[in-house]
């Protein structure tokens, strides 16, 4: 009876310890439980590193986490017919589907997706530091450089169109340069090279290097004794003369202009009384012409007699 009881005790505590752990479960991953806006984007480059749960970041914010991962022949089985001579059939083979959830109360209204993807929102694989966990960052690039691709199939979720991540664009940028070194025909290119340096060699070699020196040596004299010569001496001298000269004139004229403006200032003095003086009298001479339109005879008579008291 005691090992019935203690039976019963151990299963109803492992039965506690089992509610427990769901709980904490669901605890920590309350987050993840909540509903949220659903999306998917496909991928034709590795997502080694990213798992269920991985965070879904915008420019460093976490926006919401990855719900499922799975090759489109296994989520699209029967739109994504195998047809192995079919390049389209094969490419879509090689994308991965990565499914999540983006939670509106950390991203806001989310618009129509369509149009975001014409502004350039892009999802690509990220890697966090040195640890190798991946995750999925959403950012705006040149939606030119990474265009629309088109799927045979009705997607079960709004699409983020994907591109390549940053590693994946280094390998491929290194592949294209790698292809196009084996493009070249570098043994052609060497032996171009070697036999310009070789005719190099040869110009080199036939040109008269000492005679060239020579040339150059007596040319720097000759310019050298033209310089130093006594007609070149002469004529900077003259030069140098006639800048005096110059110089000289120029401080005559300004002397004769300043000579110029007193001579005009003492004329101005002088005139200003006479112009005056004829300002007056020709003031007085338009009384006078006044005077005689008004009574022509006062000019024989002289003025009127001034007027007095009549006699009684």
């Amino acid at each position: 009876m005691s090992s019935k009881a203690t039976f019963l005790r151990v299963g109803v505590l492992m039965l506690a310890g089992l509610a427990a752990i769901i709980g904490l479960m669901l605890f920590f991953s309350r987050d993840q439980v909540r509903d949220g806006r659903k999306f998917e984007s496909y991928f034709q480059d590795s997502v080694e590193g990213l798992d269920v749960g991985a965070p879904v970041k915008f420019r460093g914010v976490s926006l919401g986490h990855v719900t499922q991962i799975g090759l489109v022949s296994v989520l699209y089985p029967t739109e994504v017919p195998v047809q192995p001579k079919s390049v389209a059939s094969q490419q879509s083979l090689q994308l991965v589907v990565v499914r999540y959830t983006i939670d509106p109360a950390k991203s806001g209204t989310v618009p129509d997706p369509s149009r975001y993807s014409e502004l350039g929102l892009r999802a690509r694989v990220a890697s966090q530091g040195i640890t190798g966990i991946s995750y999925i960052e959403l950012d705006f690039v040149n939606a030119a450089l990474f265009p629309v691709a088109s799927v045979a199939w009705t997607p079960r979720d709004d699409v983020v169109p994907s591109m390549p991540s940053t590693i994946t664009q280094v390998q491929d940028a290194g592949q294209a340069v790698l292809a196009k070194l084996q493009a070249l025909d570098l043994q052609t290119l060497i032996e171009t090279a070697q036999l310009v340096m070789d005719d190099l060699d040869g110009q080199i070699l036939a040109a008269d290097v000492p005679g060239l020196s020579d040339e150059l040596k007596a040319t720097s004299a000759s310019i050298r004794q033209l310089i130093d010569g006594k007609p070149t001496q002469e004529l900077l001298s003259s030069a140098h003369e006639d800048v005096a000269k110059l110089a000289k004139l120029i401080e005559q004229l300004q002397r004769t202009a300043t000579r110029a403006d007193d001579g005009l200032a003492d004329l101005q003095q002088r005139l200003d009384p006479l112009l005056r003086d004829a300002a007056n009298f020709t003031a007085n001479l338009r009384e006078t012409s006044q005077s005689l339109r008004s009574d022509p005879a006062a000019l024989l008579l002289g003025g009127p007699p001034p007027r007095g008291t009549p006699a009684r």
